[in-house]
């Protein structure tokens, strides 16, 4: 549900946290990211929201992202069945089963994507999790994102659907922070994914 609070966040505070926290993530060492990467595996494999899940929808980490791959690798292993978006012209989101790390494809904005058969934008609202990209979240449980706006249309699709799949946000340790900027379409996630750990939020 979307919170209460501003009709607008300041377009320019939005700016200077995403820049602030992009910065920060391009500090990181390659050794940094993939120490990392092992530990988010570890905390997000521990969820019951992935471990009990028989579908989750999910994303490829890109640059330096909080990497997703061995998370990928391991649901796929235990027979977990995770689509995978693909970025459409409008920047809306289709999905796509993930076969593997050889069935991924460069697309634009150097993204990978799955190269199978499209399931079309409304199969996330059959999953039972969904991974949420993100730059930071706040105490409320509140997401960043990037400002493309194709995972506010995901969230949106969910609602409208009647669909309330767990939405897991993964992060690094500094990015869960006071407060990020609020918009009245904002839908708040269950939970944040770190290497050091889960926080889980009461959403309304």
């Amino acid at each position: 549900m979307p919170t209460s609070g501003p009709a607008h966040a300041d377009p320019s505070d939005k700016a200077r946290l995403r820049r602030s926290l992009l910065a920060a993530r391009s500090a990181l060492t390659a050794e940094e990211r993939q120490a990392a990467e092992a530990a988010l595996a570890r905390r997000a494999l521990e969820l019951p929201e992935l471990a009990d899940a028989g579908t989750v929808a999910a994303y490829v980490s890109v640059g330096s992202e909080p990497g997703t791959r061995a998370l990928l690798e391991t649901l796929r292993a235990r027979g977990v069945r995770v689509l995978l978006p693909v970025l459409l012209p409008d920047n809306d989101l289709d999905w796509a089963l993930y076969r593997g790390p050889d069935h991924l494809l460069r697309a634009g904005r150097g993204l990978l994507e799955p190269d199978g058969e499209r399931l079309g934008p409304a199969a996330v609202t059959g999953v039972d999790t969904v991974l949420l990209p993100g730059l930071a979240v706040d105490g409320r449980g509140l997401r960043l994102g990037r400002g493309g706006g194709s995972y506010d249309r995901v969230l949106a699709r969910l609602e409208r659907a009647g669909a309330d799949p767990a939405r897991v946000v993964l992060l690094y340790d500094d990015e869960v922070v006071a407060r990020v900027p609020e918009e009245p379409h904002d839908h708040p996630v269950h939970a944040v994914v770190t290497p050091g750990g889960v926080r889980r939020f009461a959403t309304a």
